[in-house]
């Protein structure tokens, strides 16, 4: 973990862990094949432990790292991001200025002098980009600039208010002319983008069924082939689809699409998303509470804020203070309100998107009992290795808040407000189909365009947001493992309960699941059951 942390400084941040912080990632090509020269060396030292030596939880976590370390072996050699998506240096350099700005794990003036030495390692950061990035697909170039653009305005805006009680002249001076070079950089990449890159971006998006099917074996322990995932994924579309026309009826005798469509004028007005958005967490975490439905400590802090510009082309996030932390701090739930610049058109639309009952489904997925209790849970784990969000995988991390938005509505959550039940409804069937067009589009020959009809036609999305959804698949084929882990943490979760018999605690189920750790799934089933023999299972 030391050797990750020094690799991947922004990562250490998020762990809680700030001997790094003065860095920006090394994403020269020289680096990139040093890191997996490296990482071949620890896989090695790890094979070689002999596994008499190991008690049992020793056993799964050699496992869990081993199959962590070749999942990012893969990411380097053979996915290859770096290589493929300007989007990454975009992110990296976006993510690692905003964690120093939102997280006061140290004075404000000592995370400033760290945002200087960043910014001074832009020009660096960016002509690595230019070295390894030369030939993207067309859409990846379009996102990094989006996200280029948007860091623009985070670096000339957002950085001074957030060091407005800085009073040292010379650090303010220092951090103006850095941000000056910074600025500069990124100018001089998105026109670099724009004119030459973007021109001439011919690639494909596609990863290929090989690659895309390795993908999910290495980072998440799925081993099913692309058929058994769409067959499964399109079953549950199916069944989704069943409950919501079941769910519509209680609204009215219209058709189930004319019934959403009815339900989504009920929203927010624009600039009202955000205090909306605080008044759903503080219910959703009584309701838990209430019901007993799992521990939820009552020394955490969530700030619900409007999202930042650099990352506006997310609806939702959380951004949790590291595992590591030695003192608790707030956590920042993000939440995209509509930008004044919009047209009318697309304002209504993307408030119709966050009516009343998407935005209980959303606050069910980031906050209660989402992303922001599990790391609440996860700074309270036991075993420091487990820890890390380094280490862990998305089917879990995603698979938890996708599942707890179905959790909340199974204990009774809205059960008299039929809307609310269908709010989290769409956002299962938009998970599902992730996985169908994820999979189609890397593993298939599908185009944007079907995507697009696939989430507009199956997930009831508005045009806009379908597009988003169905371009996101392109970057993000990691997406299509929300619905992926929510279906492999209900099979644990049956199994769970068949091996407990009557002392049968879904409390305690979820206690016992969160208090292990940020392992993969195949490791929990060993931990929970004894055996990882269905550690894939969704169904």
């Amino acid at each position: 973990m030391r050797w990750r942390y020094e690799h991947e400084p922004t990562g250490a941040t998020f762990d809680g862990v700030h001997a790094h912080d003065d860095l920006l990632e090394d994403l020269s090509r020289a680096a990139i094949d040093r890191q997996a020269r490296e990482l071949g060396g620890f896989a090695r030292r790890l094979a070689a432990i002999k596994t008499a030596v190991l008690n049992d939880e020793e056993r799964v976590e050699a496992d869990a790292l081993s199959g962590n370390i070749q999942a990012r072996v893969h990411e380097l050699e053979t996915i290859r991001t770096w290589e493929r998506d300007p989007q990454l240096y975009a992110e990296v350099l976006a993510v690692s200025l905003a964690a120093q700005a939102i997280f006061p794990y140290a004075p404000a003036s000592e995370r400033a002098r760290r945002v200087v030495s960043k910014l001074r390692q832009v020009p660096r950061l960016f002509e690595a980009l230019r070295a390894n990035v030369t030939d993207p697909p067309g859409i990846f170039v379009r996102t990094a600039v989006e996200t280029l653009r948007g860091l623009l305005q985070f670096i000339e805006r957002d950085l001074p208010r957030a060091f407005g009680s800085v009073d040292e002249l010379s650090l303010l001076g220092d951090l103006a002319d850095a941000s000056s070079e910074a600025t500069r950089a990124v100018e001089a990449t998105v026109q670099y983008l724009e004119e030459e890159v973007g021109p001439r971006a011919r690639a494909s998006f596609r990863l290929g069924p090989e690659r895309f099917l390795q993908k999910l074996r290495h980072s998440e322990g799925v081993t099913l082939d692309a058929d058994r995932l769409l067959a499964i994924a399109l079953r549950e579309i199916e069944s989704t689809k069943e409950a919501f026309r079941r769910t519509a009826a209680q609204l009215g005798r219209d058709e189930p699409r004319q019934v959403w469509e009815a339900v989504k004028r009920a929203h927010p007005q624009a600039g009202q998303i955000v205090s909306r958005a605080r008044e759903q967490v503080t219910a959703l975490g009584d309701f838990l509470r209430t019901r007993n439905l799992v521990s939820v400590p009552e020394d955490a802090v969530l700030e619900v804020r409007p999202t930042p510009p650099f990352y506006r082309w997310t609806v939702a996030s959380l951004w949790a203070p590291g595992p590591f932390e030695p003192r608790p701090m707030a956590a920042s739930y993000y939440v995209t309100d509509v930008d004044p610049a919009w047209s009318a058109e697309r304002q209504e639309e993307h408030l119709r998107d966050f009516s009343d009952a998407s935005l209980w489904a959303i606050c069910m997925h980031e906050a209660y009992p989402g992303h922001f209790l599990h790391f609440q849970h996860l700074r309270r784990v036991s075993r420091k290795q487990r820890r890390s969000v380094l280490l862990a995988p998305m089917s879990f991390v995603e698979g938890w808040a996708h599942y707890g938005e179905h959790m909340m509505i199974e204990a009774g959550f809205g059960e008299r407000e039929p809307a609310v039940v269908l709010g989290q409804l769409v956002e299962a069937l938009v998970r599902l189909s992730r996985l169908v067009v994820g999979v189609r589009l890397h593993a298939d020959d599908w185009s944007v365009e079907q995507g697009v009809r696939f989430f507009r036609d199956e997930a009831l999305l508005e045009e806009g947001s379908a597009r988003r959804e169905a371009e996101r698949g392109t970057f993000d084929p990691g997406y299509v493992t929300y619905a992926i882990g929510k279906l492999m943490l209900l099979k644990l979760r049956d199994d769970y309960r068949r091996h407990a018999g009557n002392g049968f605690s879904l409390r305690q189920f979820h206690d016992d699941l969160l208090g292990q750790g940020t392992l993969p799934f195949a490791a929990h089933r060993q931990l929970l059951l004894g055996s990882a023999d269905d550690g894939i299972a969704l169904e």
